[in-house]
């Protein structure tokens, strides 16, 4: 029996989960018009209002419009619906930098590469104010050209959230 397939906002064809956090999951996507794939973060209303973090939402919303750089994932559009928030994102083919490091040792070549790449990603987001805070293998993804992409803005700070004592305060829900 063929499965039907499910037309998000009829914009994107979804597919196969990639993966899930607390609050979402992470669908690869079609976009319909352009046919270009994309990754469809889908973000669970209720269950970001229940613990309140909303604003950490829109944050991340707008730390992913700020950085725009060719090793940080980007943000295309942002969607919602009564119960849902999906976030439209530039899909990153090669996976995680966890599974490569997981498989062994990296060569040194591609070991320097992606760190060169990270620092650069990194620099630029702390040059508008950005500071990620969740920088893992998990959060590191590595395209089809090998390059690095970083993602998951979730628990990433802006400059204006430091106070006298020069510490970062955001809201931090914990399990």
């Amino acid at each position: 029996m063929e499965r039907k397939a499910t037309i998000l906002m009829n914009r994107y064809e979804l597919g196969r989960m990639l993966g899930q956090g607390t609050f979402a999951k992470v669908y690869h996507a079609r976009n319909l018009a352009s046919n270009q794939s994309v990754a469809i973060k889908v973000i669970d209303k209720e269950k970001v209002l229940r613990v309140g973090m909303i604003e950490q939402i829109k944050r991340e919303i707008s730390i992913m419009r700020l950085v725009r750089h060719p090793n940080v994932v980007q943000l295309h559009e942002v969607m919602a619906s009564k119960s849902k928030i999906y976030f439209a994102m530039e899909y990153v083919r090669g996976g995680e930098l966890f599974g490569r490091v997981a498989r062994g040792r990296l060569k040194e070549d591609a070991a320097r590469k992606y760190f060169q790449q990270l620092i650069g990603a990194v620099d630029f987001c702390h040059s508008r104010g950005v500071y990620h805070r969740d920088l893992k293998p998990e959060n590191l993804l590595v395209d089809e050209h090998g390059n690095l992409k970083v993602s998951d803005f979730g628990l990433s700070a802006l400059k204006e959230c430091q106070k006298q004592d020069g510490l970062l305060h955001t809201t931090l829900v914990h399990f």
